[in-house]
């Protein structure tokens, strides 16, 4: 692949006998939103650590725009912005007096520094509380002046360790939507373990398990894998364990919540599925056909769900 910004080979860290990262590779173009989803735990984070030069790798190589991150860590950090997934602000400054720390280490021009505070603030909606003290905002805010840090000094390289963790709903949206407008202008490494949002946001991603990348592509990709299986919703009245049963024996893949029953298979054949119910007393409210998502790559690659 042409103009690749970031590349990791058999990327490895261990921490004692227990080793987090277990040998990934990575290709990320030049302008794309590459996501790494999975649970907690995964590795997500002690990736990101070692891509922003925080963390030595226990073996592998990795380069940033070219540049080895063993080799020099000072040169990366002038060129990429970091929104850790722990709150790095300080409580007792307000919003512009944190954003001028920011700017004094990368060096800025005041009146530029001045000119995207105000933009971004503006667009992560904190104008009108950019003067009071950080200690008096609640967790979003928090959040959301920490990603206003990490893009601040315009860098082209980002690093997005869940950026919208503890945010409401209505932020989150807010987030996403500034997030997917830098899409091509930088090039971003999202880690989440929100399924909406690495569907949403990502050119391409990878799910990673327990260290280890299980799978990569596209959303569109990832999910095509699963075209050859059929996954059907029926929203049921009178459900009974004998209807289930029935069911059961025609697809072993089922799972049942309240009256709602999920079926999966090859082949589905909705009449039959209707008179099984019905030969049994249940009656059928609503049935349609679920596309597949991330998280059916998931199970179907791990055998588990996606573990916050």
């Amino acid at each position: 692949m042409d103009n690749i910004a970031i590349e990791v080979n058999r990327l490895r860290k261990s921490f004692g006998s227990l080793t987090a990262v277990k040998g990934i590779d990575l290709q990320i173009r030049d302008g794309e939103l590459f996501s790494l989803l999975g649970p907690n735990g995964a590795g997500k984070t002690t990736t990101i650590n070692m891509l922003c030069c925080l963390l030595r790798p226990t073996g592998g190589t990795a380069t940033i725009m070219g540049y080895d991150i063993v080799h020099h860590p000072q040169r990366i950090k002038e060129f990429i912005g970091v929104c850790p997934q722990e709150t790095a602000v300080s409580e007792r400054l307000n919003c512009y007096e944190n954003l001028a720390l920011a700017g004094k280490a990368h060096d800025m021009d005041k009146a530029v520094l001045k000119q995207r505070s105000d933009e971004l603030l503006e667009i992560m909606g904190l104008t009108e509380r950019s003067k009071e003290q950080v200690k008096r905002f609640s967790g979003g805010m928090k959040r959301r002046l920490n990603l206003i840090i990490a893009l601040v000094h315009d860098p082209p390289i980002l690093f997005l360790d869940e950026p919208t963790l503890g945010l409401d709903p209505q932020s989150r949206r807010a987030v996403w939507d500034y997030i997917a407008s830098l899409k091509g202008q930088k090039t971003i490494l999202l880690t989440t373990h929100y399924m909406e949002e690495a569907d949403a946001l990502s050119d391409r991603l990878a799910i990673i398990d327990e260290g280890q990348i299980v799978a990569q592509g596209s959303p569109a990709e990832l999910k095509a894998t699963l075209w050859d299986r059929k996954t059907m919703v029926i929203t049921t009245e009178g459900l009974s364990a004998a209807a289930l049963d029935a069911l059961r024996r025609e697809y072993p893949s089922m799972k049942v919540a309240d009256e709602v029953v999920e079926l999966s298979a090859p082949s589905l054949d909705l009449k039959e599925i209707v008179d099984c119910l019905h030969s049994r007393g249940v009656a059928v409210r609503s049935a349609f056909v679920k596309e597949p998502t991330l998280e059916d790559v998931f199970i179907s690659i791990t055998g588990k769900e996606l573990r916050d």
